[in-house]
């Protein structure tokens, strides 16, 4: 079939399917969510043996390490997907919400309503786990979602859809409020892009070549960003074991992500401590080290034999692997300064025990999530008051609004588990009429 007939006859029932969606209470779409959640887990052998298709592929295709690791399902990921739609169900409703109100000296009523936005098409690669994740997003918002994976994880995906249905199925909602395409038909994409009038909203998610792809052959309004070049900046007042254990765990727990660690800075007052250790630390986890000269001399002999000089293309690289550029820098000032200028506004951190410092690091930078590393018991300690502990806020999916992570010791309360749950795809009417 043509790709632009097959996408015009998918979103046409996208559409039917978000109609209903969008009159449906928040109750059904709990429910509905729920269901998906327990079908994913009854699923799990069936997803299992389809990943293992991706994995054969992967091996094919000779796929780095790090992004066959973005297509593995184990049990503990399966598990978190399905947690994931639950801790999505346990949100507030967001459809329907009314912003704002007022009434006009004529008697006239005027309302300010989240609603739902109607077909999101969202286009992807690798990461299986990203099939549940948008659906049930888009679920919750009221929206209908049409999926496009790569091909790696095309068997994941469906199997996924599978279970997914199965879960609509049960709380009598149209499968066609999930739809994963079954092809990796490359014009399929564009015609996803290009279908104005039957999808509203386009997402790209994955590498700098296929975002900007998309972008370009759009017609159809999209939400993007390209690439997720993150920093981890160690400050002067941070306690450096922490730091050691921030830096190892951001780099190598899952470098293919787009939020994994890509550059370190390190504040000149305690590189000299810091670097020969976590550089030890790092080879030791098969950390390929690229130093800039002023790091590599603080290194001994026998370590700066096994890391490598960076080049200026090194600092605005988004490796996807076990590759980690080091600098360091004269102070915080600095350290935002090389950030903001090779960064890529996702995600970046500091290390510190000084409010102000952090406080200073959060505004500085120009990303769309700060974080800033917990205070210890050893951290030196600031003169400055500290703000009251404020828990960790995401902002809408439409990027509006900044997140920024906090933590401080012994907080009133503790943040519950639907905070760390990205608030679901909603519009205001006062920006779409």
């Amino acid at each position: 079939m043509d790709p632009n007939d097959l996408i015009a006859r998918i979103a046409l029932a996208a559409r039917s399917a978000a109609g209903v969606l969008a009159a449906s209470s928040g109750q059904c779409r709990n429910d509905a969510l729920r269901a998906c959640a327990d079908a994913l887990r009854a699923s799990r052998k069936s997803l299992q043996a389809a990943n293992a298709k991706d994995l054969a592929l992967a091996k094919s295709l000779a796929l780095s390490p790090a992004m066959t690791d973005r297509l593995r399902l184990t049990d503990a990921r399966i598990e978190s997907m399905a947690s994931a739609l639950e801790l999505i169900a346990a949100q507030g409703d967001p459809v329907g919400q009314a912003l704002s109100a007022s009434n006009r000296p004529n008697g006239l009523r005027v309302e300010k309503r989240r609603v739902p936005i109607g077909v999101v098409g969202i286009i992807y690669e690798s990461r299986p786990n990203v099939t549940a994740d948008a659906a049930g997003l888009c679920l919750k918002s009221g929206n209908a979602c049409i999926l496009r994976g790569g091909k790696e994880s095309l068997d994941s995906n469906l199997a996924i859809a599978r279970a997914l249905h199965a879960g609509l199925k049960k709380a009598h909602l149209p499968p066609s409020c999930v739809t994963v395409i079954d092809s990796t038909d490359h014009a399929l994409v564009t015609a996803m892009a290009r279908a104005e009038g039957l999808i509203d909203l386009i997402i790209p998610r994955g590498g700098e070549q296929l975002i900007r792809a998309v972008v370009q052959a759009a017609t159809v309004p999209v939400i993007k960003h390209y690439t997720g070049n993150c920093h981890v900046y160690v400050h002067a007042q941070a306690d450096l074991a922490m730091a050691e254990r921030i830096v190892l765990n951001a780099k190598c727990q899952r470098p293919g992500v787009c939020n994994a660690a890509e550059t370190l800075l390190v504040d000149q007052a305690v590189a000299r401590e810091f670097l020969p250790p976590l550089a030890q630390a790092l080879l030791k986890a098969k950390v390929e080290l690229r130093l800039s000269a002023r790091a590599k001399k603080l290194l001994p002999p026998a370590l700066r034999s096994r890391v490598k000089d960076t080049v200026e293309a090194d600092w605005a690289a988004e490796y996807n692997d076990l590759i980690l550029a080091v600098d360091v820098v004269d102070d915080l000032a600095q350290a935002v300064a090389h950030i903001n200028t090779y960064g890529s506004k996702h995600t970046d951190a500091i290390v510190t025990g000084s409010l102000a410092a952090a406080e200073a690091f959060v505004t500085g930078v120009d990303s769309a999530s700060t974080a800033r590393g917990p205070r210890s018991a050893s951290a030196p300690t600031n003169s400055t008051p500290e703000a009251p502990w404020a828990p960790r806020t995401s902002p809408p999916t439409n990027g509006s609004s900044p997140e920024t992570v906090t933590s401080e010791p012994d907080p009133p309360s503790i943040p519950s588990p639907t905070d760390r749950i990205p608030k679901p795809l909603a519009v205001s009417q006062e920006f779409f009429p």
